[in-house]
């Protein structure tokens, strides 16, 4: 009987996920086996060289620059990492101070205040909405209910609008004598929280990875592959041809992981499911505040 991690194995190996970078790089690897079948038969059977060849010793140079290509991938792809994660949790720290505020307020404001109740369990959730909205600009973005918010102009900085009518809200509430300063002072902490985790996201999506570095990586990887055969044809005959595939598969793969998740809203299938978090945010308020 296969087991579920089995299962997990076979699914991953045999089958394309739409994420899988060798649907993306399929073109390349089939130039790259084309490049290396021409390299291989120009040398073995159009200028027949011998193991004596002073192309044989490219391969050195493919030793050296090992090392190096190594580690740059490594720094590429532990910084495009860094950022995904530095994503997710600005966005975990949202569903949590959403979770705070909606219990804060449900503690502070009287069961049969359905107004203010109904107010803030739509507000909170347009909020996580409006930010999903505004990180992913043209991909993937939440449909919205405007008439329900007549006030906001979608033109400018929503999550701004949002926050201030979250934060005039409670200010009423306050003058009001619903709540005490006591109680208004311990709900800044969420309210502020929110435009801090925006501006958060907000560096992360306009402060991309510099172009010149990713350019630099490119070209080296493609220097480094296409060499490749010219040296190590000698010792691998036409081997070398699933050989050098497999390593341009292994190095334009991390180089091309890396692009997609430097961007964690940028809509991939890898990135931060922001959308999902906020229809998380949207259930676990009503629940509370209802």
């Amino acid at each position: 009987m296969i087991s579920y991690n089995t299962k997990d194995w076979y699914s991953v190996l045999f089958h394309f996920h739409r994420a899988d970078t060798i649907r993306q790089l399929f073109p390349l690897l089939l130039l790259v086996g084309a490049y290396s079948f021409g390299i291989a038969f120009l040398e073995v059977e159009v200028l027949k060289l011998s193991q004596n060849s002073v192309l044989k010793q490219i391969s050195l140079m493919h030793s050296l620059l090992g090392f190096a290509i190594s580690m740059l991938l490594v720094f590429r792809t532990n910084t495009a990492y860094d950022r995904w994660w530095e994503g997710r949790k600005q966005w975990g720290a949202l569903t949590n101070n959403s979770r705070n505020l909606a219990i804060k307020l449900a503690a502070m404001l009287p069961a049969d205040d359905t107004v203010n109740r109904n107010f803030f369990r739509k507000c909170i959730h347009l909020y996580a909405a409006v930010l999903h909205n505004h990180l992913h600009r043209e991909s993937t973005r939440l449909a919205l209910d405007e008439a329900d918010h007549p006030e906001l102009d979608y033109n400018r900085h929503v999550p701004n609008q949002v926050a201030v009518l979250l934060q005039s809200r409670v200010q009423q509430l306050y003058k009001a004598g619903s709540i005490t300063g006591e109680q208004l002072i311990n709900l800044n902490t969420e309210l502020q929280s929110f435009t801090d985790i925006c501006g958060a996201c907000e560096r992360i999506k306009n402060t991309p990875i510099p172009y010149s570095y990713s350019v630099f990586i490119k070209k080296f990887i493609f220097v480094y592959t296409f060499t490749l055969p010219v040296g190590y044809v000698f010792s691998l005959g036409y081997l070398v041809i699933p050989v050098v595939m497999f390593i341009f598969y292994v190095l334009a793969s991390l180089e091309l992981i890396a692009e997609e998740i430097e961007d964690p809203f940028g809509g991939d299938p890898n990135d931060v499911p922001t959308e999902k978090i906020t229809e998380n945010i949207k259930l676990h308020v009503a629940e509370i505040l209802t």
